[in-house]
């Protein structure tokens, strides 16, 4: 499949994936000591609901539309605060116009001494990316390959921090080399926290993947999965495997993701799915 940011910026997996993101953030930001954030598949980082790609699919609607407009249980609002709070910094006006990408959602939650590098090496995307961090003094926009940068930046000087790999899944080896490249990027830095994003479409490359992990000997892995039904012609499931997570993330999923599909899905019963993987 072909997964382009600028077309699904604000969908039902972007909420997904940036609400943990989020989460993941805010539990790296209670120790003083600074980290790091490596983006690998950033993306513009800043997309705009009311242009042609967004208007396109129309995805947003049902992603962070329906969550803005969502009557939320004051803890479940709690936990979504981090992350809605950087959506609503974009919209001051109260309508949804803009949504922010990974990088400026962790810029929101990053502290003076925290750095980004954000990786993107589609030329248009990578152009938009350079010139929405420019500003930020924390952040480097670097056009490169995610998966060289992967290997090329961790371990960060601060041995603290998140990868977060959000690949396009435009070749047909790509849950293979995701999978490889975890492994590989785990050996040269074990205390990293590793986010890889996954689309739950073709379920037996995801099971290949997660049997992958399983194998590699890696055993601090968390699993979160969300499906919203079954059609062939569209995204419905989405997936994050989580190494290393902060010890509070399983409990904060737990209360999350459920409210994230009631919120969400309109038409039937979803599919959650939270796990901690152990090595075979």
């Amino acid at each position: 499949m072909n997964y382009r940011h600028a077309f699904h910026a604000g969908n039902f997996a972007d909420v997904v994936k940036h609400a943990v993101l989020a989460r993941i953030l805010v539990h790296l930001g209670e120790k003083p000591q600074p980290f790091r954030v490596i983006d690998t598949h950033a993306g513009a980082g800043l997309y705009d609901l009311t242009g042609p790609d967004a208007t396109r699919t129309g995805e947003w609607r049902a992603g962070i539309g329906r969550l803005a407009g969502a009557s939320l249980a004051a803890p479940v609002r709690g936990l979504l605060g981090p992350y809605l709070d950087a959506v609503a910094k974009l919209n001051p006006g109260g309508e949804l116009r803009h949504y922010p990408g990974s990088p400026l959602i962790a810029l929101s939650l990053m502290r003076p001494q925290d750095r980004l590098i954000a990786c993107e090496l589609e030329p248009g995307a990578a152009a938009a990316l350079r010139a929405n961090l420019h500003a930020d003094r924390r952040a480097k926009a670097i056009a490169i390959d995610g998966f060289v940068a992967l290997n090329a930046y961790v371990p960060p000087k601060e041995r603290r921090g998140l990868v977060l790999i959000d690949p396009p899944f435009e070749q047909p080896n790509e849950f293979e080399r995701l999978g490889q490249c975890l492994i590989d990027a785990h050996r040269k830095w074990a205390t990293g926290i590793y986010v890889a994003w996954y689309p739950r479409k073709d379920l037996s490359a995801v099971k290949a993947l997660i049997n992958q992990i399983k194998r590699s000997g890696i055993t601090k892995v968390l699993l979160a999965e969300l499906d919203l039904g079954n059609d062939a012609t569209r995204l419905t499931g989405t997936g994050l495997l989580i190494i290393n997570p902060p010890w509070r993330l399983h409990e904060d999923l737990a209360s999350l993701l459920p409210a994230l599909a009631d919120a969400l899905v309109q038409e039937q019963k979803p599919r959650l799915h939270i796990e901690a993987l152990a090595s075979s």
